[in-house]
């Protein structure tokens, strides 16, 4: 998917949805620093309380009317989706009046891949006059640059297995599945679900811990690209600190993510923990 570009236009309101870790707040620095003043709404359980050094309010997951609300008496124009979030099923939703007023509309969300319910939702913020946006249209910063870092080299080994990553991560695509897959000499040891990149790249190192798979060193290349059609301002794949740590317990090479279209929160510290890992972090068209 091509990358929009909307104007960039800092009178317009902002409010940033923020799920778990450090992305709602690299977010919503970058947009202080483009002259916007965002509104923070944490989701409960899931949002870190650091989000309550900007504006802000709580919601629970099923409180569509609260969070209208919230949008409309500040005038929100603009939005944006950041962080991890559990999926939940329809059953475990907080429903407050607003939500079950557009139950209809919602129940259906749930009967897809994780794209389509997203897709979904933008779709319900859109209905109500918000323009929703990427993480790439506010920090573009977060995003990988091309090139390669760390203190390993690239072998053409390493490289043909990003590619055949890559091309796999693309012809799952059409079932919506995960964004992230293993790939150790030509061979396929681990493709992302549900479980998410970290829960794979452990299953990684159980693996071979157990000497199930008889790899010796470091060998392999975690891929992590967006799906073919991926809605990229709605889960753009990201990567962090823990993506560093899993790829060393799974005794891989090193990473490839695809330029331009995976976040990164930190890049410095990416980096520089991708070093002292012995990993390589390759950015390359995928």
């Amino acid at each position: 998917m091509t990358l929009r570009r909307e104007s960039a236009d800092a009178t317009r309101p902002l409010a940033i949805l923020c799920g778990g870790g450090d992305f709602p707040l690299s977010v919503a620095q970058a947009a202080r620093r483009a002259g916007r003043n965002p509104l923070m709404i944490g989701v409960v359980g899931a949002a870190d309380k650091r989000l309550e050094a900007f504006p802000h309010f709580w919601v629970h997951m099923g409180q569509i009317g609260k969070l209208f609300a919230g949008l409309k008496a500040h005038a929100i124009a603009d939005l944006v989706i950041v962080g991890a979030m559990t999926r939940p099923e329809f059953g475990d939703l907080r429903l407050d009046w607003g939500a079950l007023k557009r139950a209809p509309g919602l129940i259906p969300l749930f009967r897809g891949g994780d794209n389509s319910l997203l897709v979904g939702i933008a779709r319900v913020f859109e209905s109500e006059g918000i323009r929703v946006l990427g993480v790439h249209e506010i920090a573009p910063d977060l995003l990988c640059p091309a090139g390669v870092w760390g203190r390993r080299a690239v072998s053409a080994q390493a490289r043909a297995d990003a590619e055949k990553g890559a091309a796999l991560v693309g012809a799952l695509s059409p079932f919506d599945a995960g964004q992230g897959a293993v790939v150790v000499n030509g061979r396929v040891v681990a493709i992302e679900a549900a479980e998410g990149t970290d829960a794979m790249l452990t299953r990684v190192a159980d693996l071979r811990a157990s000497r199930r798979l008889r790899f010796r060193g470091r060998l392999g290349v975690l891929v992590k690209a967006p799906k073919a059609q991926q809605d990229l301002r709605l889960d753009m794949p990201a990567v962090g600190p823990a993506t560093i740590d899993g790829a060393r317990r799974a005794e891989l090479e090193g990473i490839a993510l695809a330029a331009g279209r995976v976040l990164i929160a930190d890049r410095e510290a990416f980096v520089r923990d991708a070093k002292h890992a012995g990993l390589f972090v390759l950015g390359m068209d995928l």
